[in-house]
């Protein structure tokens, strides 16, 4: 029979490894063994998703020189943000937004073409499918979390970019870069809170009863 309840000390496991993962960007160098990195996709793989349709492509980046144009292509996107953040273009520029070069493991998380056959459950939600590769990922950072193993998810980039880089086919789309690596220690807190550019919110403010804006209890 299936425990209905984990012990106190597994659930306190679970609690403590979402509590303590942290998006990455300091990676010790080092190989990441590779039966841990299957693990790692399998947790990914056994990730929630809408209509089962499992719509996560995950590519290993192995080619140095594959690793090298990306780097470029994220370093060109936080220069453009930068630019686009106004005031605080300086503030982005100096804020270490990946490890690409440094980290063990290099992924991109993509989603698969001929998603348009799926149906049940996005026919009025169809960014679903984008939810589902999200929920794998977060069930990799997790896992990774506990393994000791750092990863950090990087979104700048351009899309159809990295896309032709890649070779991905018509309709597919990459959502995320992540690196995944051995790390000297984990942040003590988000690393953008420690940098002062945002803090996070109380939990009142974000939970409302029964309407917008209508605090809870």
């Amino acid at each position: 029979m299936t425990r209905r309840r984990y012990t106190d000390a597994d659930i306190s496991a679970v609690y403590r490894v979402i509590r303590e993962r942290r998006d990455m960007r300091h990676f010790r160098p080092g190989p990441v063994d590779g039966e841990l990195l299957r693990r790692l996709l399998q947790a990914a793989h056994a990730g929630p998703s809408v209509g089962y349709m499992q719509p996560w492509r995950f590519i290993r980046i192995a080619d140095r020189e594959l690793r090298l144009a990306i780097h470029r292509l994220v370093a060109k996107e936080q220069e453009a943000t930068a630019q686009a953040c106004g005031q605080r273009a300086d503030e982005v520029r100096r804020l270490k937004l990946e490890g690409i070069l440094d980290c063990g493991e290099l992924l991109v998380a993509a989603l698969a073409e001929g998603r348009e056959a799926y149906v049940l459950g996005r026919r009025t939600q169809p960014d679903m499918d984008l939810c589902s590769v999200a929920c794998a990922i977060q069930n990799l950072w997790l896992a990774a979390r506990a393994e000791g193993l750092g990863l950090g998810w990087v979104s700048l980039f351009d899309p159809p970019e990295l896309a032709a880089l890649l070779k991905l086919p018509e309709g597919a789309r990459p959502l995320a870069i992540l690196c995944l690596g051995h790390v000297d220690e984990f942040y003590p807190e988000p690393m953008l809170e420690t940098a002062g550019w945002d803090s996070r919110r109380p939990l009142a403010d974000i939970l409302f009863e029964n309407a917008w804006n209508r605090p809870s209890g």
